[in-house]
């Protein structure tokens, strides 16, 4: 009994903080942005296709010869002590071939560790690890395909979880009219050993599901780009459980009306790009919005602001998110392209 309320209390508390609400899946972690212009893309993106490596963590289709040799480190300060890092390398095989290999981690922070009678055993910590394997292939037309593998770790305390998601992704570009058009199936996979067994059997989850449609346009005669994504388009309603009710199911968005629900799927950026080394972006992202906003108190909940510049042969970006009202997350990419270090 005490191993089965110890780990809910874990799952509880690691996963309601993700965009501050309670998930309905395990591994949450995977929606969380991997790079400092992701987050300052309102967390996701899967369209925009100028060689950033990290894109591809979105939408492995955005893997091209323009992510051969890069590699990028990427941190972010999320909440309290949960911190985030990741690692991705880009390769390319011939001309058509390009893979992703990556690694995305998630540390929550330390724990007290006690008794029923609240005495204080210790401490214990909860971390998430997924592994990147992506491959894209161009096609004629402006076409590009692209698959990535994703086998996961997670252990909070003694309790230890496998699992493996998968993305599928596709994209479109035309270069003589700005236009590039992304469609990506996110975290499609299952989980093989659950935290903990009920009666002798596995309890297992389901994973966070999520197609994704984007678009972008670069305006022709202005240093300006517009992305739109739409995400969740395979569940409709965004609500989730309210805890502590009477009603075991009662949905915190039952009065929201139809139009506002489908802006909760929708992600609005717009980019300045004055140089092709240098860009500043905003983003508007309606479900965090929503979720967070909170009576009586201002908050910038909703909005992401970034800038990212190459100084030499490094490419540096950073951003700003409010994830949680009063405070803000930061997040930091550092980039380069080994091939400039002479690296073939």
């Amino acid at each position: 009994m005490k191993q089965k309320i110890v780990i809910l209390f874990i799952l509880a508390t690691c996963h309601s903080a993700l965009f501050g609400q309670a998930g309905r899946d395990t591994y949450q972690f995977l929606n969380l942005p991997s790079s400092a212009r992701l987050a300052a893309f309102g967390g996701s993106n899967i369209s925009v296709n100028d060689g950033d490596l990290n894109m591809a963590f979105q939408n492995p289709a955005l893997l091209s010869a323009k992510t051969y040799n890069q590699l990028t480190f990427n941190y972010m300060y999320y909440i309290q002590d949960i911190n985030l890092a990741s690692v991705a390398y880009g390769r390319s095989f011939g001309e058509h071939n390009h893979m992703l290999f990556g690694i995305q981690y998630i540390d929550y922070g330390k724990f007290l560790e006690t008794s029923e009678t609240d005495q204080i055993l210790g401490t214990f910590t909860a971390k998430d690890f997924a592994l990147s394997i992506g491959y894209a292939r161009t096609l004629p037309l402006g076409f590009t395909v692209g698959a990535t593998c994703k086998p996961i770790y997670s252990v909070y305390e003694r309790y230890h979880s496998f699992g493996v998601a998968f993305d599928i992704g596709a994209h479109y570009q035309n270069d003589s009219i700005g236009l590039s058009i992304g469609l990506t199936l996110r975290n499609a996979g299952w989980q093989f050993k659950g935290y903990y067994s009920i009666d002798g059997k596995q309890h297992r989850e389901t994973l966070p599901l999520d197609l994704e449609l984007g678009i972008s346009e670069r305006f022709k005669h202005a240093p300006i780009r517009l992305s739109l994504t739409i995400h969740n388009m395979q569940r409709w309603n965004l609500g989730y459980e309210r805890a502590g009710t009477v009603l075991a199911a009662e949905n915190t968005t039952a009065d929201v009306k139809w139009y506002d629900m489908m802006f909760r799927h929708t992600i609005w950026t717009i980019e300045i790009l004055p140089t092709k080394n240098m860009y500043l972006s905003v983003s508007y992202n309606h479900r965090r919005r929503a979720e967070m906003a909170a009576k009586d108190w201002k908050t910038a909940a909703g909005f992401a602001f970034g800038a990212g510049i190459k100084i030499k042969m490094v490419n540096i970006g950073f951003s700003l998110v409010p994830y949680q009202v009063g405070n803000l997350s930061y997040h930091a990419t550092v980039g380069v392209n080994m091939s400039e270090f002479g690296v073939k």
